[in-house]
């Protein structure tokens, strides 16, 4: 059986992000961003294209450094890339030339653990719903599948925090849905803390707890929404839908405003 992951606690405080500081390409992605993620919680960061929701990830993935401001994992500094902040991108980015039972094991193996982890491997396969695929190669599946793969990669390491940049966003309408409710699943099982970008109001709402709206950039959270639905949450429950409306309202675009500018 697969163990439940010890839940960090992300701490973001002040963050500002400069890219080419003092040139004339100087860019400010992020503007003073805070933002606490509870141990346990999903989190989504939703905004338009360009806002910074990327950049904010990467920021709590360690691989960019913020300008200014402060983040920390269970009140640790973030200084680079760890295990313990599990990062699934849009592309699954899969080894073409490994298998995927080789490309899920392949944090362990960088670990110098698999050895005595190999069964854990198959637990994982089991969980993502890919048994009887394992010796398959990345060509020879689906994108859905592919990024099942992604995400079993990136939980057999156990991470406190799982990093999620719009990981559905390459899928079609029908996958994506399976895929959310899947990916649901897959958090509820392993119990760590989720953090997701996207900028599909629906995918938000059906997945998160909290949602971080964030301005067009420079990026900032606009507002930080509770999401009170239990789960299973049906898309089309008017609880669902006013939830929807509200956010609508938030970026301007209300079921008025959408109406009048197709008129």
């Amino acid at each position: 059986m697969v163990e439940i992951a010890e839940a960090g606690r992300v701490s973001i405080r002040g963050v500002t992000k400069i890219f080419n500081p003092g040139t004339e390409s100087e860019l400010t992605a992020l503007d003073r961003v805070s933002l606490e993620v509870e141990p346990g919680s999903f989190i989504s960061l939703l905004g338009p294209s360009g806002c910074g929701k990327s950049t904010l990830l990467r920021l709590v993935a360690g691989l960019e450094q913020a300008t200014s401001g402060s983040l920390t994992l269970d009140g640790e500094e973030i200084r680079g890339p760890n295990y313990l902040r599990g990062l699934v991108f849009q592309d699954p980015t899969l080894f073409p030339w490994k298998t995927i039972s080789q490309n899920i094991a392949t944090g362990l193996d960088a670990r110098g653990i698999l050895a005595g982890k190999k069964d854990k491997v198959d637990e994982y396969i089991n969980l993502v719903g890919l048994k009887g695929f394992e010796n398959v190669y990345p060509h020879q599946v689906s994108g859905g599948m592919a990024q099942r793969a992604a995400l079993a990669r990136a939980l057999i390491n156990h991470p406190k925090v799982l990093l999620m940049d719009e990981p559905l966003g390459a899928l079609d309408a029908f996958t994506r849905m399976r895929m959310q409710t899947e990916i649901l699943q897959i958090w509820e099982s392993r119990g760590t803390t989720a953090l997701f970008v996207t900028h599909d109001i629906d995918e938000a709402i059906f997945l998160s707890d909290r949602i971080a709206v964030m301005t067009p950039r420079p990026g900032k959270i606009k507002e930080l929404i509770e999401v009170p639905l239990g789960r299973p949450r049906a898309r089309n429950h008017p609880d669902f839908i006013r939830m929807r409306n509200k956010i609508l309202q938030i970026f301007d675009f209300s079921e008025e405003h959408l109406l009048s500018y197709y008129i």
